[in-house]
């Protein structure tokens, strides 16, 4: 039997070992939520997380065999990395045998020099720089790691933090930029799975190169750190929280809501209360 390649272990891996962790839910959230239709350019991006890693290869392995003519661009933004850090990223995506094409900004330096709230900031600029970049290689979807776990962790973060119920949807249409599209094909993908595959094909990938925040293990601020280990002292009793939560945002009940905001505007259950009393 010909031995496989380090890529091709990999590659092998995700439809063996975790067909059932990563392959099936990747794809039944790509399906549900309609995130890949025929004639798409996507651009799909790489910032050297094991996240957007494993949605570089799941989105090249669905190229080679889906029957829905679509394409890919990879990109690597960077912001300002150490020559090593870049390195590091430029390295592992050659070792997935990922083409992607390295695009540069200065948002660290710029950030850098700003007041207020750095990470805010530079995740704003680079979603900017993203979208313009991809719409200049003429595509028209960005697609970005953000699994389920970040969706479960965003409605308790709105919830407890922001006072609203809130998700993270699997896609948006840009408002500064018409035409583009952003998807998050991972939705539906656990951030357990995501490490188990990376433990077991040993991969290493960089946490956090942000010179703000060098040496700390997450970036993203402490309120999403405490909402993971909230949700992982809940899951002590209760293994299926997660998945209670990320349905509920499916399920809402509108009659037991006692206000919401659509397209901007509040709304209060008092607006139809009345008209639902009995006779």
């Amino acid at each position: 039997m010909r031995e496989l390649s380090r890529c091709q272990a990999i590659e092998r891996s995700i439809h063996k070992k975790y067909r059932k962790a990563l392959w099936n839910p990747f794809i039944a959230g790509v399906k549900r939520y309609e995130l890949i239709r025929e004639g798409d350019r996507i651009a799909v991006c790489m910032s050297g997380g094991k996240d957007s890693a494993l949605l570089a290869k799941l989105t090249q392995e669905l190229l080679r065999h889906t029957d829905v003519p679509f394409e890919l661009s990879f990109l690597i933004m960077d912001p300002g990395y150490r020559p090593e850090v870049l390195q590091r990223v430029t390295q592992t995506a050659a070792l997935l045998e990922i083409p992607a094409r390295v695009f540069r900004s200065d948002i660290f330096e710029t950030v850098q020099k700003m007041d207020g709230a750095p990470c805010y900031m530079c995740a704003r600029m680079r979603r900017g720089y993203l979208y313009s970049f991809a719409r200049e290689l003429g595509c028209n979807k960005i697609a970005l790691g953000h699994h389920f776990s970040d969706a479960v962790e965003t409605v308790l973060m709105g919830m407890l933090y922001g006072a609203q119920i809130q998700t993270m949807m699997p896609k948006v249409r840009s408002k500064n930029f018409p035409g583009m599209e952003l998807i998050r094909p991972l939705y539906c993908v656990r951030e357990e799975d995501i490490s188990a595959w990376a433990r077991y094909n040993g991969l290493e990938f960089i946490q956090c190169a942000c010179p703000l925040t060098e040496g700390a293990s997450v970036c993203g601020g402490s309120k999403r750190r405490e909402v993971k280990e909230l949700l992982r002292r809940l899951r002590q009793n209760d293994r299926d929280v997660d998945d209670r939560i990320f349905r509920s945002v499916h399920r809402v009940n509108l009659d037991t809501v006692v206000g919401y905001k659509q397209n901007g505007v509040e709304h209060s259950f008092l607006e139809w209360y009345d008209e639902k009393r009995n006779p």
